[in-house]
């Protein structure tokens, strides 16, 4: 009988002990915050969606957008893996942090009272401005009142704040009438304008003038409301430390450089062509580019130029016409001189494939010659400039450059000097005499402007493409993984859309 008494005191403590553990085991585990269960997994899942300032894959496959370059700093600031969710429509994007699935939204989304009462915010990284959107059209005047929707065609995106915004509007102007779309884009419906199939859709002025220089003939009008902080969403939760993370991340200087990068990069993208020069260009990239696509790439290898920089240069050369003739005697897609032809072994200048490789490679000698210490987009331009005008022009107009105390390896600075060439006082206390100095200039922004134009057709065409591509079945259990791929292997399950870049 001593002995069971024994045992069952054994027991009995054995019992409290295993208890305790287990007690102290679940106040550590409910204990762990957000943060640490993020930093535990080595994972941060990111939900945004498919446009050109928010998140695509360029012409080689990489992620890129606003949001992913901001949404990657962010997970190397954590130490973890970047995980991008797309979901098949705008509303999906809150039911994704909803469910947990995704722990942040990024994805240029407004703060308004709505949002606050289900999700919390991180710092606010941009203002942005509803604005209403039409096109000007002869004889129709321009909105200047909320009475002048009345009767008119205006679409906006499905559980957007436009759509809030609408809803409010329309308590103090009944007559107010618009259509939602739960799948299409901003950019969608600025074409849709912009091809007179509505009458007006609603923009944040901080999307609508990243895009606005592809779409001639769109304007702003009514302001639809005061300035709206845009920030990345969480869900509203007792646990806030990663939204203390996102604060301290957004409050260092590196952050705040990045952004103005970024801003820079997506969102100050101007192309100063005319209605008809970029509706011409259209029309040519759907006649003309897709006989020539496979040759720009074909000189990319063999030089490591960028292929859509020759395309560009080629189009301000000749419109992509094989058989262009100059009335001083160049021709070919390329617009190549005799001269440079037999330099660069080209026998026939009006075939496609010598004029493109032709042109890359004496693109190539030329950048050789730009010294090593111009590096990045001013050694592209110089070269530009250079393969126009010649490299003695070129430098003679760094001279003048250097002369007036401004900096002769920034285009920023030497662009203003070759224009003087045309200037006898100038020209004549260089070495290279006169030349025609505008003409690069006008050269290098022109390539430039064709360059933007044809990487946001590009663009368009792969969300379309990655849009079509995905079936029913794939969208459930399709896996993905654009940030990491490469280094991990592993995959996030992934749908596509194509939805406005700041709602």
């Amino acid at each position: 009988m001593r002995i069971n008494i024994f045992h069952a005191k054994e027991l009995l403590f054995l019992l409290i002990s295993v208890s305790l553990f287990a007690a102290l085991f679940f106040l550590s585990e409910s204990s762990r915050t957000q943060l640490d269960a993020i930093q535990k997994t080595g994972v941060l899942r990111v939900v945004t969606r498919n446009t050109p300032t928010t998140y695509y894959l360029d012409n080689n496959g990489r992620p890129t957008g606003f949001e992913y370059e901001l949404a990657k700093a962010f997970s190397d600031y954590l130490g973890v893996e970047l995980e991008i969710l797309i979901p098949d429509t705008f509303g999906e994007i809150f039911d994704r942090v909803k469910d947990r699935s995704a722990h942040i939204a990024a994805a240029g989304l407004s703060i308004t009272e709505e949002r606050k009462q289900d999700f919390r915010f991180s710092p606010a990284y941009a203002y942005s401005t509803p604005t209403l959107i039409y096109r000007v059209t002869r004889g129709k005047p321009a909105p200047k009142t909320i009475a002048d929707l009345e009767d008119k065609k205006i679409h906006v995106i499905a559980n957007s704040s436009h759509a809030e915004l609408m809803r409010t509007l329309k308590q103090t102007h009944p007559f107010l009438k618009w259509q939602e779309s739960p799948t299409n884009s901003v950019t969608e419906l600025l074409e849709d304008v912009y091809n007179k199939e509505l009458d007006y859709t609603v923009s944040d002025d901080l999307v609508f003038d990243a895009q606005k220089s592809y779409f001639p003939g769109l304007k702003k009008s009514l302001v639809l409301s005061k300035p709206e902080p845009v920030a990345w969403l969480l869900i509203k939760q007792n646990d806030q430390s990663l939204q203390r993370a996102l604060r301290r991340f957004f409050e260092r200087p590196e952050t705040q450089e990045l952004l103005v990068k970024l801003k820079k990069k997506y969102l100050t993208r101007q192309n100063q062509l005319g209605f008809v020069d970029i509706e011409t260009f259209r029309r040519d990239m759907e006649n003309r580019f897709c006989k020539l696509e496979q040759y720009f790439m074909m000189a990319e290898q063999e030089t490591d130029i960028d292929w859509r920089l020759l395309a560009s240069i080629a189009y301000q050369e000749s419109h992509w016409n094989p058989k262009a003739v100059s009335p001083t005697g160049v021709r070919g897609i390329m617009m190549l001189t005799q001269a440079t032809a037999k330099e660069m072994n080209v026998a026939d200048r009006t075939d496609p494939v010598q004029s493109v490789m032709g042109g890359a490679h004496y693109l190539k000698k030329v950048m050789g010659k730009i010294p090593e210490r111009i590096t990045g987009d001013d050694r592209l331009w110089f070269a530009l400039a250079s393969y126009n005008v010649g490299y003695g022009h070129l430098e003679d107009a760094r001279i003048l450059t250097s002369r007036a105390g401004k900096n002769p390896d920034l285009w920023e600075d030497v662009k203003e000097f070759l224009p003087l060439l045309t200037q006898r006082k100038y020209y004549t206390t260089v070495k290279r005499g006169y030349a025609r100095g505008y003409e690069p200039v006008l050269y290098v922004k022109n390539i430039r402007n064709y360059f933007d134009l044809l990487d946001w057709e590009l663009q368009q065409a792969q969300i379309e493409a990655s849009k079509a591509a995905i079936t029913p079945a794939e969208n459930e259990g399709e896996i993905l993984m654009p940030g990491n791929s490469d280094e991990s292997g592993e995959a996030v399950k992934t749908m596509i859309e194509s939805v406005p870049s700041t709602l």
